[in-house]
């Protein structure tokens, strides 16, 4: 049985060396969503609202949405390398799971910050262009912008159901590292994100509708439930859960 050790200190008190290693990532998580917004702010609507290729400037609102993306891949990898030092003595294949998930997302959202830099590049170079050729670019360029949508279908809006959602819920529960009924949140958001995801991919609801919006609310509830909870409290000591599922398996013989 793995417990969690405590170092002590000099004043002869204990230290859990999880204590820092749960701040870092409650803090990642809390960036996760405030450069998530930044990013949407940034996007829409320059990008998705009227023919941003030959359109006005808004280039420096764009650019700075697709470096809020950048910033939010640092994150993203972020909260996996620290979970996985916490959560790997407990459920080491889970551990590498979550973490490749972690890493699939960022690279889909990677491949949609490409996509958005492409776009303004044409705008820069070609926005006064006119004629047949204007209208090819505008082709183009809604080409790259739907190329943006879809990553974000795919990684936000699906692997983040496989990996936040269904991986770590599972491995929280299991671990009382947080309470059980916030764990539950993932356990339920991750499947919703994963079938609506599903259903978008295969044209049976509208692509960033309202069916994904409502889908979201509790991954959404349960990711940033989880960086305020390790902010304030921490980890929980996982020997509690331990302890009980043991007694439970003994009472049982």
């Amino acid at each position: 049985m793995t417990t969690t050790q405590h170092t002590p200190s000099r004043g002869g008190t204990t230290v859990d060396p999880t204590r820092r290693a749960a701040t870092i990532v409650g803090w990642l998580f809390v960036l996760t969503y405030i450069t998530s917004i930044a990013a949407k702010i940034g996007f829409y609507p320059p990008l998705f609202e009227g023919n941003y290729v030959t359109g006005p400037d808004q280039d420096t609102r764009v650019l700075w949405g697709a470096f809020s993306e950048a910033i939010l891949i640092i994150a993203n990898i972020g909260t996996a390398t620290a979970l996985y030092t916490v959560i790997k003595q407990r459920h080491p294949n889970l551990a590498i799971s979550f973490v490749t998930a972690r890493v699939m997302e960022s690279v889909f959202i990677g491949v949609g910050i490409l996509s958005v830099l492409t776009v303004v590049t044409l705008r820069q170079d070609y926005a006064s262009t006119d004629g047949a050729a204007a209208a090819g670019l505008t082709a183009v360029g809604d080409a790259f912008i739907a190329l943006q949508e879809w990553t974000f279908a795919l990684g936000p809006n699906f692997v983040v159901g496989v990996g936040n959602g269904c991986i770590l819920g599972y491995i929280m529960y299991q671990t009382g590292l947080v309470p059980r009924r916030l764990a539950m949140f993932g356990l339920i958001g991750g499947p919703l994100i994963i079938l609506s995801g599903s259903a978008a991919m295969l044209g049976v609801i509208e692509l960033d509708g309202t069916w994904q919006m409502l889908s979201a609310a509790p991954e959404f509830i349960w990711e940033l439930g989880l960086g305020i909870y390790l902010i304030v409290k921490g980890f929980r000591a996982p020997t509690t859960a331990l302890h009980a599922s043991s007694a439970a398996a003994v009472a049982s013989r």
